[in-house]
């Protein structure tokens, strides 16, 4: 195990490496002049030579990249030219809320889509198993910004239980976390249903109900954990872009984190803090990919050898 962990954590790097170049010149290839963005067009030529000069912007794209990478290594992003303040600490503040949030979601899918795509499965072509499907058809099918405001003037306006939007405790998680979780759970249990009639149909699983094991032992040690792995797969995937952070949901209820503070990066011209915010999002991916790498070497351990 500790070999694949290491193999995994090799190749990792060049992806890193990869994504911080790519992200670099992506950015510098955005058209317009951060320098006139902070001054003005109406400055003088003068201020707006000055001001290239002190941000390095006057040097070949080539040296621009290398002193890039050197900050970065240091822990030095840039500051933002909107509030003067360091890219790292600006988005910081935000990695919290976004986390809390991305993981709420992943619970409330997981909550609703572990019984139903089990339930599904068992009770194939039943009334409990066409339900399902039927939820999780209407669940994939709800958009966003349309469940996030009807479940804002249902819960928080006609019966005022729950804060309309902000940031604060676990009553201002569960109206952006459902709005999350909803569709994410809709494509969870369709997957768990497919994969749990597979795996239901193999030997082993008919053997071990004909030793007479428990019909719950034979679900839950036997056949949900070998139909786990394209689930860790979907959940993986899902969580990285929860992680980047989901800025329809999170403009709509107010939520501080790090999809809403790209796009106030956006409207502001503030590319240092738009490039911090995208390196984010794309480690996260690449940081959740590992993990989701190391989930299947637990659940099989076959993977290892490979």
């Amino acid at each position: 195990m500790t070999r694949y962990i290491f193999r995994r954590l090799l190749l990792t790097f060049p992806v890193i490496w990869g994504v911080v170049t790519l992200v670099f010149f992506l950015i510098h290839f955005i058209p317009g002049d951060p320098v006139e963005v902070m001054l003005g067009e109406t400055a003088q030529a003068v201020d707006k030579e000055h001001l290239r000069h002190e941000l390095g912007l006057d040097k070949p794209i080539g040296g621009q990249y290398g002193d890039f990478l050197l900050r970065l290594v240091q822990g030095d992003w840039g500051q933002s030219l909107h509030s003067q303040e360091p890219v790292l600490g600006a988005i910081a503040g935000r990695i919290r809320p976004t986390v809390q949030l991305a993981f709420c979601a992943v619970l409330v899918a997981l909550t609703i889509a572990l019984p139903l795509g089990i339930a599904a499965a068992v009770k194939q072509d039943s009334l409990v198993d066409n339900l399902s499907m039927f939820l999780a058809l209407l669940g994939i099918s709800l958009p966003h910004f349309w469940l996030g405001p009807l479940l804002i003037m249902l819960f928080a306006l006609q019966f005022p239980w729950l804060p309309i939007g902000g940031y604060g405790g676990l009553t201002h998680l569960i109206l952006p976390a459902v709005t999350l979780g909803s569709a994410m759970s809709a494509i969870l249990t369709r997957l768990i249903r497919s994969t749990m009639l597979e795996v239901l149909r193999e030997d082993y699983i008919v053997t071990a109900r004909a030793k007479g094991v428990r019909p719950v032992k034979v679900l839950c040690k036997h056949a949900l954990k070998n139909a786990l792995m394209p689930v860790i797969t979907i959940v993986g995937l899902q969580l990285g872009a929860l992680l980047t952070g989901s800025i329809i949901t999170e403009t709509i209820f107010s939520w501080p984190g790090i999809g809403r503070l790209i796009i106030q990066a956006i409207n502001a011209r503030d590319y240092p803090l738009v490039q911090g915010c995208v390196l984010v999002i794309a480690l996260s991916y690449v940081l959740i990919n590992l993990l989701t790498d190391l989930a299947y070497a637990y659940v099989d351990p076959r993977i290892r050898y490979t």
